[in-house]
C-alpha cells in the first residue's frame, strides 16, 4: 500500500522540488499539491491522503491554523511541518495544532521519506536540527 500524501506549500518551485523527491519512492504517492493553508484543508477532505506535509509559513491561512483544522475534522490524517524556521516557538505551535512531525527545510532532501513514513506509522518526527537548539522536548 503506498502512502497517499499531499504537499502544501505557498512556494510552487518547492512543491515542485518536493513532488520530484517523492517521485523516487516507489512507496510514496502524492495525490494533490496545494498553495495555501486553505487549499491544503479543501483539498485534505477532498483526497483523504495519509499524510500532508505542510508549510508553517504561508500567505492567507498559515500551516498551524490548517493543521487545527484538519486534525480536528479528520484525526486520521497525519501532518508532517515543513519549514526552515528553528524556532521553539513554530514548532510547538505545529504540535499544538495536532502536527506529528516537524522537518526542516535544508534536511528535506536527506529526510523527507523517513520522516513521512514516521508520520504516517503515528510516530513523532523531529530534524535532529531541532534537538540541538533543544526543542525536543517542548
Amino acid at each position: 500500500m503506498k502512502i497517499r500524501v499531499i504537499l502544501s506549500d505557498d512556494h510552487r518551485m518547492v512543491r515542485e522540488a518536493i513532488r520530484s523527491l517523492l517521485d523516487k519512492d516507489p512507496d510514496i504517492t502524492v495525490v494533490g499539491e496545494a498553495e495555501d493553508g486553505l487549499s491544503a484543508v479543501e483539498l485534505t477532505r477532498k483526497t483523504k491522503p495519509d499524510v500532508v506535509v505542510m508549510d508553517v509559513v504561508m500567505h492567507g491561512m498559515n500551516g498551524i491554523e490548517a493543521t487545527r483544522q484538519i486534525i480536528q475534522e479528520m484525526p486520521n490524517v497525519k501532518v508532517l511541518a515543513l519549514s526552515m524556521h528553528t524556532e521553539s516557538w513554530f514548532v510547538g505551535k505545529m504540535k499544538e495544532a495536532g502536527a506529528k512531525g516537524y522537518l526542516l527545510k535544508n534536511r528535506a532532501s536527506e529526510e523527507l521519506s523517513g520522516a513521512i513514513r514516521t508520520v504516517f506509522a503515528n510516530q513523532t518526527y523531529l530534524s535532529p536540527g531541532l534537538a540541538y537548539i533543544g526543542v525536543v522536548n517542548r
